[in-house]
């Protein structure tokens, strides 16, 4: 970035542009090869954490992708209308509502294997570029201490 104070409010100068921008982009990029299995993209990171370990509380989810319980709720619900996950109260502790997999939710995980490439294909990056990139977000996070 330019350093001089006539380049400092340059919009194609600002990082928050920037990753505004690309957030867009590359969300795009997965939207249709989402919607053949009727996914949206909050709803496949929702199943993608849900893969990692199920089940789990409702509050840990939304921890782990940093939503909100007012969005994250409804993104429950449509999984659970498309009988991929069920939401039940916790039996160790009735005030935990916890979310799990159904049988359709896990068997789902082998064909989304196929995701990952499709997108990096579609972005025509490295691995290596990829990872750099992941690693550079990830300290952007840290740094602006997203909760």
């Amino acid at each position: 970035m330019a350093t001089d104070e006539s380049n400092l409010l340059r919009l194609e100068n600002q990082v928050c542009f920037a990753l505004a921008i690309a957030s867009r982009s590359v969300i795009s990029v997965y939207r249709p090869i989402l919607e053949p299995y009727g996914l949206t993209h909050p709803q496949y990171l929702a199943l993608l954490a849900l893969w990692e370990r199920s089940p789990r509380s409702v509050k840990d989810l939304g921890a782990e992708l940093r939503l909100d319980p007012a969005t994250l709720s409804p993104l429950l619900k449509r999984l659970e209308a498309a009988g991929l996950v069920t939401r039940n109260r916790s039996v160790v502790d009735e005030r935990l509502l916890e979310v799990a997999l159904t049988e359709a939710g896990a068997d789902l995980r082998s064909e989304a294997e196929t995701i990952p490439p499709r997108v990096i294909d579609r972005l025509g990056m490295t691995m290596d570029e990829l990872e750099a990139l992941r690693v550079s977000l990830w300290r952007v996070i840290d740094a602006a201490g997203t909760p």
